[in-house]
């Protein structure tokens, strides 16, 4: 028998309100399409938030995801966002670890200082061209790809037609990327700066025959069809803000402190003695949590695991560096990286794989508040207070999973400020500012920590493995949801969120692809 519309509660139940969510629910609404959001929690963002970790201390930091490159300006542009992304002058600043007095300042302004400092550290006066050429021969990919995000996924074939450049694409999809990063790159160091885009929350070698890092690296460098990473003004909270205001303007509703316990595959979804029927369910948890929450076993989707540590602190001011040539302010308003040398990094993989936390443990360093001083209250800017954020690679789940999560915190926490003293000139812990009880305000997340808070399974930002933003050649496109890549195995049930097909990062991309497939379900 035919399901009578007045059988549905709405058009759409969407489950889980992350970023990706509300650009569904925001493009579904504007369509006059009737959707609900369901979050757990009791405020919708999910890992892009703005909070403030230490009571009565006005500031307020991107607490998990923190920076921009894959928010299409289409999406800005048809939602009506009203939101600023700061370009960072500086790219990056790499201390020597060998000689922490020296290091490599990649000056997006300077590119005759960026070839003095390659030349200070590595001794060859040809290796920052070759670092600048690196990035313009990868380029191209960006170009092709990136354009296609918000679109029906293209074959491969169409995407390396769009490429023209067979031995990119090799390098980039068939081989692993420590290759092309040997041939292409001649220091260790300078290997180390660009294998650290194809690391970010994936626990993978240079060589690895999975490609994982390749998948990485792609993200990485597609984003806005350039590479670069911003700086949300306000914080990361204020897309999120933006987005879930432009989805109730449009007449969605938004519903918190709502636990989704069952998703059922006609489209009813279940919170205790509360239940919605809709026509089509997107799911934006995770793959594995929707096959949970189905109570099915989808023997395709594999036990997410996540690679990362993420510490904010906040400090009194800037420590001291050993490198008395760079300041901090400009090796710190990039992207800081500690102990990451090619070497370096692939050593950590192995300590990790063995089970062991790797030492030194490689680290990315970022400091908004230079960029963007308006998440400090005035009082604590006007003093030099400035936010640190750090990041640590190759801490794969399986480290901190089944264990004492206050003692492996405490021990991942030690093991990243060692890292991190090992190329400065005090100890960061001098610098720390402290809360009015006289405590240092640092915190540290590991990948139990998101799973407990943010239902992130295995602590995984990506919602599981990245997949290549493109569709095989053989593979069927024969629904709305398998061309714009948000399919699951029931009809009703689409993915919105990171684990969609182009998923991943503060991007939005699986947000409105899933709104554009089930546009052409409901249409008919």
């Amino acid at each position: 028998m035919a399901i009578s519309h007045s059988m549905f509660t709405h058009d759409v139940v969407i489950v889980g309100g992350g970023h990706n969510a509300l650009v569904a629910a925001a493009y579904l609404a504007q369509a006059g399409i009737s959707v609900v959001v369901l979050e757990r929690l009791e405020h919708v963002g999910g890992a892009a938030v703005s909070e403030r970790p230490w009571d009565d201390i006005d500031a307020k930091l991107s607490r998990y995801s923190y920076l921009v490159s894959l928010l299409p300006q289409q999406i800005i542009d048809d939602l009506h966002l009203d939101i600023t992304l700061e370009r960072r002058r500086f790219s990056s600043y790499t201390p020597d670890p060998d000689d922490p007095t020296e290091g490599i300042l990649v000056d997006n302004e300077d590119a005759t200082a960026t070839a003095a400092s390659f030349l200070r550290v590595t001794g060859d006066d040809s290796e920052a061209e070759r670092f600048e050429e690196f990035y313009a021969r990868v380029a191209p990919i960006a170009a092709a790809v990136f354009p296609s995000v918000t679109e029906p996924l293209l074959r491969e074939s169409e995407v390396r037609e769009r490429l023209q450049n067979d031995v990119l694409w090799q390098d980039l999809v068939e081989r692993p990327l420590g290759e092309m990063l040997n041939r292409d790159l001649k220091s260790d160091i300078a290997r180390g700066i660009a294998l650290t885009d194809g690391l970010i929350g994936t626990f993978a070698s240079a060589d690895d025959k999975s490609l994982r890092q390749n998948l990485c690296f792609l993200y990485h460098v597609i984003g806005g069809g350039t590479g670069d990473w911003d700086v949300p003004v306000g914080g990361m909270g204020v897309v999120s803000g933006a987005l879930e205001s432009a989805a109730r303007a449009a007449g969605a509703e938004i519903r918190t402190s709502v636990n989704v316990t069952a998703i059922d595959p006609d489209g009813s979804v279940h919170a205790g003695d509360e239940a919605w029927r809709a026509r089509l369910v997107l799911s934006g948890v995770g793959p594995a949590v929707l096959d949970r929450l189905m109570g099915t076993s989808d023997a395709d989707i594999a036990m997410p695991e996540g690679a990362q540590l993420k510490v904010n602190m906040l400090l009194s001011r800037l420590p001291r560096l050993r490198d008395e040539q760079v300041s901090a302010e400009a090796a710190f308003a990039g992207t800081f990286h500690v102990n990451e040398t090619m070497k370096q990094l692939e050593q950590a993989f192995a300590a990790a794989k063995s089970g062991s936390i790797p030492n030194p443990l490689p680290l990315e360093i970022y400091c908004h508040s230079l960029s963007d001083p308006t998440i400090l209250g005035p009082q604590l800017r006007e003093s030099g207070v400035q936010t640190l954020t750090l990041f640590g690679l190759h801490v794969p789940h399986r480290l901190v999973a089944g264990e004492d999560p206050d003692t492996v915190r405490a021990a991942l926490l030690k093991s990243a400020m060692d890292s991190l003293n090992s190329v400065l000139a005090e100890p960061i812990a001098d610098c720390l500012y402290l809360a009015p009880d006289g405590t240092p305000c640092v915190e540290a997340r590991t990948t139990a920590d998101l799973e407990v808070s943010l239902g992130m399974l295995g602590g995984d930002i990506f919602h599981g493995s990245l997949s290549w933003p493109w569709a095989s050649d053989d593979e069927p496109l024969n629904t709305p949801a398998r061309r714009w890549g948000v399919a699951t195995s029931h009809d009703a049930v689409l993915i919105c969120g990171s684990g969609a097909r182009r998923g991943g990062a503060v991007s939005g991309i699986g947000g409105h692809n899933a709104a554009m497939a089930a546009l052409e379900i409901l249409r008919g």
